[in-house]
């Protein structure tokens, strides 16, 4: 039977990267909250280490000091505009390696942690844009969506360990902005803390038989593929 303490995270220790501001700051204090050890990776200053998750030395270097990790969120990455032909093999490179390449590299450091945990868990903070075409983010996508496959071929090849995405959308962080004209069909846009909640989520043992799955936090856009709501009702 499920009960309330099912939600709670005592003893269990996560890795979050990304973890100093928006979204990876929120689900640092969400697992911290919900009882989690949370050890941040970042660039920026105010994470447990230092470290640039690209650099696959400095990230295996960390993770063979910890001897257990329940949960891993793979919450780095970035991306920025640019028409696909002026797109050089530089910032090609640039894109892959920082949204799926370090994916990659940080789950299979992590990997030998996690096969020590009881009921290790997997998270990455992926994109709507891994699901649907993106004009002047197409690399940007496509890295998204090899993360969004990735996910189920290794929900199979690692299992025990569970292995999730969550595809975010419409959600102001200081990496995006704003969002001023930013809208989905639940009639507002997301707030960090709902992807966090989705996080603590796949983290536990609510969710103990979820593998290979994504969590659109997105308000509902993934449903909607180009419906939009006006005062006289749906349109495309």
């Amino acid at each position: 039977m499920i009960t309330p303490s099912d939600l709670r995270l005592d003893g269990l220790t996560a890795v979050v990267t990304g973890s100093s501001q928006g979204i990876g700051r929120a689900c640092v204090d969400a697992l911290e909250s919900f009882g989690a050890k949370v050890i941040g990776l970042d660039r920026a200053p105010g994470s447990t280490h230092l470290v640039d998750v690209r650099d696959v030395e400095a990230v295996t270097a960390i993770a063979g000091e910890l001897p257990r990790v329940d949960i891993l969120v793979n919450n780095a990455g970035g991306t920025f505009w640019s028409p696909f032909e002026d797109l050089s093999p530089k910032g090609d490179e640039a894109l892959v390696r920082s949204n799926l390449l370090q994916v990659v590299w940080t789950t299979r450091a992590f990997l030998p942690a996690l096969r020590a945990a009881e009921l290790p868990s997997v998270i990455n903070v992926t994109s709507i844009e891994a699901h649907r075409a993106a004009p002047g983010f197409a690399v940007y996508a496509a890295a998204k969506a090899g993360v969004a496959n990735l996910a189920k071929s290794l929900a199979l090849e690692l299992a025990p360990v569970r292995v999730n995405n969550i595809a975010v959308d419409v959600t102001p962080t200081p990496g995006v902005g704003d969002l001023p004209h930013a809208t989905s069909p639940l009639g507002r846009k997301g707030h960090v803390d709902d992807t966090a909640g989705a996080v603590v989520y796949l983290a536990g043992r609510l969710s103990g038989f979820v593998t290979g799955s994504t969590i659109h936090v997105d308000g509902g856009n993934h449903a909607a593929a180009g419906w939009h709501r006006t005062p006289e009702g749906w349109t495309t």
